[in-house]
């Protein structure tokens, strides 16, 4: 199989691994349970699940331990997302090609879902110390990164920093403490999640961090510039909305080009500590690289 192929199946394999995690719709709190679900099934390129998963096998990781940090992953990621298409936030009403979740279900039931969401991410994420042979000390450090790289250190953090330096003028050093927090925050939680629970050492870690870091920055960087240069139909949502919400991006600091050369140093980058690490996983350097090309 070729690389798209193969990513397929693996967005596949990601997506029945999520769906088993996923709330009931029952009960009194049916609807919160409906609201939640419509944005985990809304579509979504599953890329955090897959790079925990992928940098799981990296260290020789094996069995089922990971599918519960998988599914945590890819509901803390829906969280953020739902709350930021909030009106007081972005404010946008289509996200992969649907209506937004406080569109749908209201912004009342938008703002409790995302926070379900989020809850019920550590809740998921529990579960894997009920799967038979799990390490419960690699299972509490995995804890541990994603309590700390999803929270008021990481990704939470950022966005505050995002919202209320909104439609002021940034210099690059808060705008990348903006984007290392509310996007390769998650990224590097996924891969060091998949590297601790594969048995990765304390330096092999902090080495996939950075990976992580550099990844996350390509992939935002590139978000800039689909946002002026891609499909809205491609992305799902509508284009310009950085300029709309009057926000500083790495392409409004540099220009176009600048940012396009800053993707490919960021990714060859990440790609080079990569393979300084012992093992190997050649889809997981093509997953990266291919993040520089990507239209959606």
């Amino acid at each position: 199989m070729n690389f798209k192929e193969t990513l397929s199946e693996k967005i596949t394999q990601a997506e029945a691994v999520i769906r088993q995690y996923l709330p009931k719709e029952e009960g009194f709190a049916k609807e919160l349970a409906q609201a939640m679900n419509y944005s985990m099934l809304a579509g979504g390129k599953r890329l955090r699940p897959i790079f925990m998963q992928e940098t799981y096998k990296l260290f020789g990781g094996e069995g089922r331990v990971i599918e519960p940090f998988m599914a945590a992953m890819e509901m803390i990621h829906t969280h953020s997302l739902i709350h930021d298409d909030l009106p007081a936030l972005d404010n946008d009403e289509y996200r992969r090609g649907k209506k937004t979740t406080h569109v749908v279900y209201g912004e009342a039931m938008g703002i409790l879902s995302g926070d379900a969401l989020l809850n019920y991410a550590y809740e998921t994420a529990f579960l894997a110390f009920d799967i038979e042979g799990a390490n419960a000390a690699r299972i509490g450090r995995a804890l541990q990164i994603i309590g700390d790289k999803t929270g008021i250190y990481g990704m939470l953090g950022g966005q505050s920093v995002d919202v209320k330096n909104e439609g002021m003028p940034m210099d690059w050093d808060l705008l990348e403490y903006i984007y290392g927090n509310k996007t390769s925050a998650l990224i590097e939680c996924a891969m060091m999640t998949g590297a601790v629970l594969g048995g990765a050492s304390e330096e092999e870690i902090f080495l996939i961090e950075s990976v992580g870091y550099r990844v996350g920055l390509a992939f935002q960087i590139q978000d800039d510039i689909l946002d002026i240069t891609g499909d809205a139909k491609e992305l799902g949502k509508p284009l310009h909305s950085d300029e709309k919400n009057h926000k500083t991006t790495y392409v409004s600091l540099f220009g176009l080009e600048a940012a396009k050369e800053k993707v490919e140093e960021l990714t060859g980058e990440a790609v080079e500590t990569l393979k300084d690490i012992e093992g190997n996983n050649e889809f997981l350097y093509e997953l990266i690289e291919s993040l520089t090309t990507r239209r959606k």
